[in-house]
């Protein structure tokens, strides 16, 4: 048995437990895994009963390390302020625990008595927290089953900028001549690296990182123009920040460092950072992360790839309409564009990630809504492996003459596939049992067929223009069944990027 559980069965049994473990207890079920910090009067028993639980402890010279958790009151943690304050500007969850003076002696002049403050630490721009431990509750004893826990708090709630703003961003950067996207530590802290990259080299965008924006794409990228630093934002004519601040590490967006009429499209978690300095172009309000995914989904280049597809499906969808969804990619990046407005109105895979359910769950809703809601459009979003499992339900819908909308997010293969003349190419020599990956499946199969087989309507698209145009087609239409088959990219491939203008000379 772990010596953490051992020493946590050794003091339950006990019947009583001091403040100082429940503190412990409390920072372990938090999942604190390190302590840094000074000891002392009253603080110096929970870093003991940390190490009892497991937690490891390390010893720090001065508390205005930035990592320190643990300091006494008074001096101790007026030491800590340069490491809260530290934390603070560099957007880091701190949470700092200090002792103060026992709570029948507060406001009377106690032993390093010294007023407290409580911050959030990790939700919305993170930053220093403080909780106080009155000397008193360190040693106080009390009955271990009055003691409870709280769990864990869940990650912060990942937020989405509106789509008429990411609509706006997404025209001014395709009309830029010279943009710059410029990503800062929230990029960093947002875990944005996968969908950055994609950003930078599906749009073709120069980058500059900011000294903790360093690695989130890496630094020799051909896209990075850090090695052209002032020539990229003195001529940059539109800048993207991505969790970037105007302070003096990027001279406050001011000119000579820019031009003057430089557009800023402004991308952060903090509501309060927008429009600090410059007026932005466009201001995006949300995760990192999750907007560089919507960023993704309006660029135009083809094939189209998910981002791109359910960004415009979302736009035609009605609020009130049920989702089906199956597939892998499908499925999951689905979850996070495909928006629903009301409860029970989603339906996927589930716990199980059962494929081939996605058809019968339509049936199912298509009936209840015919019989309770006339109208009300059923939506059944299929990758097309997925669809493969039943696509011969499509008879059933046909047969009822059920109005559902099929989308089959077509990519050859289940996760990815090949174009036609790579399937082509790669049959030459060998037969597909031995040269075909697992994973792929027939190139530009004609899914839409089975459907008008059966007598509903089908569409083949490629671009988004035909994605819009045959949805709105099918939206339009309530008395039949139809499929789309909606071709996107088999895999991400990689794009040069051009950089003629960071080295043009000045005119």
């Amino acid at each position: 048995m772990p010596e953490s559980n051992l020493a946590e069965r050794s003091y339950r049994s006990e019947g009583q437990v001091s403040g100082a473990k429940v503190i412990a207890q409390a920072l372990k079920t938090q999942g604190v895994e390190y302590m840094f910090g000074i000891v002392g009067i009253p603080v110096t028993e929970i870093a003991v009963a940390a190490q009892e639980l497991g937690i490891r402890y390390i010893g720090m010279r001065n508390e205005q390390a930035p990592g320190v958790c643990l300091v006494v009151s008074g001096p101790g943690l007026i030491h800590a302020l340069g490491g809260m304050a530290n934390a603070n500007m560099n957007c880091w969850p701190l949470l700092v625990i200090g002792g103060s003076s026992e709570r029948n002696q507060e406001t009377m002049g106690a032993f390093q008595e010294f007023p407290q403050a409580v911050r959030s630490s990790i939700y919305g721009r993170p930053g220093a927290c403080y909780v106080d431990i009155p000397a008193d509750f360190v040693n106080l004893q009390v009955n271990v089953n009055s003691v409870k826990y709280t769990e864990c708090c869940m990650s912060p709630p990942v937020s989405m900028a509106e789509t008429p703003a990411v609509c706006m961003a997404a025209s001014v950067i395709r009309n830029a001549k010279q943009p710059l996207l410029i990503i800062g530590k929230g990029a960093a802290y947002a875990h944005a690296e996968e969908n950055i990259r994609k950003l930078v080299e599906q749009c073709k965008l120069p980058f500059l990182p900011t000294p903790m924006g360093k690695g989130v794409v890496p630094d020799n990228h051909p896209n990075c123009v850090g090695a052209a630093r002032s020539r990229a934002l003195q001529f940059a004519d539109v800048i993207v920040l991505l969790g970037a601040r105007l302070n003096w590490i990027l001279h406050f967006g001011l000119p000579p460092r820019y031009r003057p009429d430089v557009k800023f499209i402004q991308v952060d978690i903090c509501a309060e950072e927008l429009g600090n300095n410059v007026r932005p172009a466009v201001t995006l309000l949300g995760d990192i992360n999750a907007v560089t995914k919507q960023e993704l989904a309006s660029q135009k280049s083809l094939p189209m790839n998910y981002y791109t597809v359910f960004y415009h499906v979302q736009e035609q969808l009605p609020r009130d309409c049920f989702i089906v969804s199956e597939g892998a990619n499908t499925m999951d990046i689905g979850r996070t564009v495909l928006q629903n407005y009301l409860p029970r109105h989603r339906l996927d895979a589930g716990t199980f990630g059962t494929m081939g359910v996605g058809l019968g769950f339509a049936v199912a809703a298509a009936v209840l809504a015919k019989d309770r809601s006339p109208g009300q459009r059923v939506i059944c979003v299929e990758g097309d492996s997925a669809f493969g499992f039943s696509g011969m339900e499509v008879e059933t819908i046909c047969r009822y003459n059920l109005p559902i909308i099929l989308l089959v997010v077509n990519n050859n293969g289940i996760y990815q596939g090949f174009d036609t003349d790579t399937w082509k190419e790669m049959l030459k020599s060998q037969d597909a049992t031995i040269a075909a990956p697992p994973v792929c499946l027939l190139p530009n199969s004609r899914y839409e067929q089975v459907m008008t087989a059966f007598g509903g309507k089908g569409y083949f698209v490629q671009t988004p223009e035909e994605l819009q145009k045959s949805l709105r087609q099918t939206l339009a239409d309530t008395t039949k069944p139809s499929l789309i088959n909606i071709m996107i990219e088999p895999q991400a491939t990689r794009k040069a990027q051009d950089f003629h203008w960071l080295t043009r000379s000045k005119m």
